[in-house]
């Protein structure tokens, strides 16, 4: 018996599985235009002085015994005029921790409070705290730096009263002046990412959980923080992120002791002598974000979708 013979699609059907397959490919081809810099970056890194100056990175592939690891030992070698970069990776890490767990704490107990805690003029301060996105950070860079070294005082005129608004804690010039300062640029972002998630929360949870006399702190710690889980990895992910890259405020607040984002810049010399040791200082500061977004992106991706709907 004679199999029928298959009747071809439609056109029109043709041309809708044809449509329907387009955004992967778009995508495909906007991650292997993402990665192009990135892996020439990763095989200049391996190259030498004369073949980046003769050449494009693409041409390694011609001569792989030119490849070398000269790079890495250089940027790894303490020397009289430069420390080694596992020194600027100590001060980048002792910056980046506590400006990404202190803003998280912060703005999940304000995210809370602004979600379930009932108090006068709490939409217009939520508000206002949320407008401060807005705002440019490099406004804030000389208060800040007068901040840190003097503190703040108020001196009303004609009277001999000299009020203490902040006072003087010595911390110019340091790591905390550095994270302090990403701290408060991180605060509003962070609890309008939060707010968003912990507002969507079942009320007959809290309800719950105040029938049997549980308090505020109670059912922040024991049920908000478990289930705030993936908008927490989300807003950690960003918060190391941005910190982690981050040169203009390191620069600015830091003459000593900077992390690896001003080393990178410092490590080239003034004429660019040593140029061939930025490619591979900046493949060696991207391994530490990598390596914390692929282990978090699960929780990133469930952050970012909770709470943008509801139902």
């Amino acid at each position: 018996m004679t199999a029928p013979a298959t009747i071809p699609p439609p056109a029109g059907r043709r041309m809708r599985q044809l449509l329907g397959s387009l955004p992967t490919w778009v995508v495909w081809l906007v991650v292997l235009l993402w990665t192009v810099p990135t892996f020439g970056l990763f095989v200049s890194s391996f190259r030498k002085v004369i073949d980046i100056n003769e050449s494009g990175w693409w041409t390694a592939w011609n001569d792989l015994d030119n490849l070398t690891f000269q790079n890495y030992r250089d940027i790894f070698r303490e020397t009289a005029a430069q420390p080694s970069m596992w020194e600027f990776a100590l001060n980048s890490i002792a910056i980046v921790v506590p400006a990404t767990i202190i803003p998280i704490a912060v703005a999940a107990f304000a995210a809370y409070g602004f979600s379930w805690m009932e108090f006068r003029g709490r939409n217009w301060l939520f508000i206002a705290l949320v407008s401060m996105i807005a705002l440019p950070n490099q406004m804030a860079f000389v208060p800040l730096l007068q901040l840190f070294n003097n503190g703040a005082r108020l001196t009303i005129p004609g009277l001999d009263w000299t009020f203490v608004l902040f006072p003087d804690l010595g911390i110019g010039n340091t790591a905390a002046a550095v994270w302090l300062t990403h701290t408060a640029f991180g605060l509003p972002l962070a609890v309008l990412l939060l707010h968003n998630f912990i507002s969507q929360l079942p009320r007959s949870v809290f309800e719950a959980a105040r029938i049997d006399g549980a308090s505020h702190f109670t059912i922040f710690w024991r049920l908000v923080l478990p289930l705030a889980r993936p908008a927490l990895a989300a807003f950690a992910v960003f918060q190391f992120l941005w910190t982690w890259n981050d040169y203009l405020i390191a620069a600015v607040l830091l003459t000593d002791n900077e992390p690896m984002t001003v080393a990178l810049v410092n490590l080239v010399g003034e004429r660019g002598s040593n140029f061939q040791l930025r490619f591979a200082s900046a493949f060696v500061i991207m391994v530490i974000p990598l390596i914390v977004f692929f282990s978090l992106q699960r929780h990133f991706v469930r952050g970012l979708l909770a709470g943008s709907v509801k139902g």
